[in-house]
C-alpha cells in the first residue's frame, strides 16, 4: 500500500476498506479510491447513499432466506408459484439466474454458501435448519438441489440429501448439462433450462 498515506487519513481509510472487498487487491483499491476522489461529489455521494440504503432496506426473506425488501418476499407470497417444489441454491444470484430461464415455477431456498471445512463453513453457517423446518409440515413434494457443480457444491448436495432422505421427500439434482466446476450464476439460460428439465432423482 502507498506509504504516503498515514492510517488516519480519509484516503488511507477508504483504500483499506475497498481492499476488504472480494477480488479487490491493494492496487485496485488505490485505483478505485483515486477514481472516487476525482469523481464529481454527486457521484461519490450517490454511491455512498446506495450502499447505506442497501444495508438499511435489504433483509432476508423469513421463508426462503433470499434477499428482499419485504418478508415474505414476492416469490414466497406468489400464488402463481408451486409451493410443493423447492429449489435449493447457494446464493441469491443463483435465484436470478434460474428465474431468467422462465422454466421454473416452484419456490426457492437460499443457503448463503456451500460446505467448505477448509474455510470454516459448516452446516451451522448455512441456512440448512431453516430449510428442514420448511420441509416438516408435509406440503413439499420435491426438493431440487441446484448447488454448484464443484467440490463444495457436490458435498453440500450430498449432505442435504442425507438430511432430507428420512423425510420421504423426492430429492432431485440438476442434470449434468452444467460442466463440472461451473457456477450457476454464470451459466446461460438455455443450459440452465435444460439442466432443470433433465434433473434426476438423487
Amino acid at each position: 500500500m502507498n506509504n504516503s498515506f498515514t492510517p488516519a487519513t480519509p484516503m488511507a481509510r477508504l483504500i483499506e476498506e475497498l481492499n476488504k472487498l472480494p477480488g479487490i487487491g491493494p492496487k485496485s483499491a488505490q485505483r478505485l479510491a483515486f477514481f472516487l476522489l476525482r469523481a464529481p461529489e454527486e457521484q461519490a455521494r450517490a454511491l455512498a447513499e446506495a450502499i447505506l440504503a442497501m444495508k438499511e432496506k435489504i433483509i432476508f426473506c423469513s421463508i426462503c432466506q433470499n434477499i428482499s425488501e419485504d418478508s415474505p418476499c414476492p416469490l414466497c407470497r406468489s400464488e402463481q408459484r408451486d409451493h410443493a417444489k423447492i429449489c435449493v441454491v447457494e446464493e441469491p444470484l443463483d435465484v436470478l439466474a434460474l428465474e431468467r430461464t422462465r422454466g421454473y415455477k416452484g419456490v426457492y431456498h437460499v443457503l448463503h454458501g456451500a460446505l467448505s471445512p477448509a474455510d470454516g463453513v459448516g452446516p451451522d453457517e448455512l441456512k440448512m435448519k431453516e430449510l428442514l423446518a420448511r420441509l416438516r409440515d408435509g406440503s413439499v413434494q420435491e426438493v431440487i438441489l441446484a448447488t454448484n457443480s464443484n467440490l463444495e457444491g457436490e458435498a453440500t448436495a450430498m449432505y442435504l440429501h442425507r438430511l432430507i432422505a428420512p423425510l420421504k421427500i423426492k430429492v432431485t439434482r440438476l442434470a449434468r448439462g452444467l460442466p463440472f466446476g461451473s457456477e450457476l450464476e454464470y451459466a446461460d439460460e438455455i443450459t440452465l433450462a435444460r439442466a432443470l428439465e433433465g434433473r434426476q432423482e438423487f
